[in-house]
């Protein structure tokens, strides 16, 4: 098994990958359109030809990135690929100076193996305003937030739209 940049050919088995684990909720649904807007995102888990797994770092700026859209093919679980492409997308937060990651998950137990210690969802904004508003889950996340390394003490979020400010100011 090795890791390997994505390159745009691969955002449909990417898709694959994370759509067999969105129908139970385990992923967040991500579209093919998002995936290949996003393709340099992404790792993908090759056996021989074949890619087997991905997963993605998504930078915030160098204060956070988050691990996003780890999977592996059930027929290659349980042979340390998943810890292969975690283990892969540190590196690459390292080379971008990343000083925090952080990811959402519900086996917070493989992470804490990997050195992650669960955080409050409220210390990770940008990553709530990024993905959670939209979420169809927001009220019922089950959802554990993870960090690894010094949490921000801010975060970099766009400025909100001018329909919050007339909203606001009502």
């Amino acid at each position: 098994m090795r890791t390997r940049e994505a390159i745009l050919p691969d955002a449909q088995r990417i898709y694959d990958l994370i759509a067999a684990y969105s129908a139970d909720g385990t992923l967040l649904p991500r579209s093919l359109a998002e995936i290949c807007e996003n393709v340099r995102d992404f790792l993908v888990l090759e056996e021989g030809d074949e890619i087997i797994g991905c997963g993605a770092l998504h930078l915030y700026g160098t204060h956070l990135a988050e691990i996003r859209s780890i999977t592996v093919s059930p027929l290659y679980q349980g042979c340390a690929g998943g810890k292969r492409l975690v283990k892969a997308l540190l590196t690459q937060a390292k080379k971008h100076g990343v000083s925090c990651i952080c990811l959402f998950t519900r086996i917070p137990e493989f992470f804490a193996r990997m050195g992650f210690a669960m955080a409050q969802r409220e210390d990770l904004p940008d990553k709530i305003h990024k993905d959670c508003f939209s979420c169809p889950r927001l009220h019922c996340c089950d959802e554990v937030a993870m960090v690894r390394g010094e949490i921000p003490k801010f975060a970099i979020l766009p400025e909100p739209p001018t329909s919050w400010l007339v909203k606001l100011q009502a």
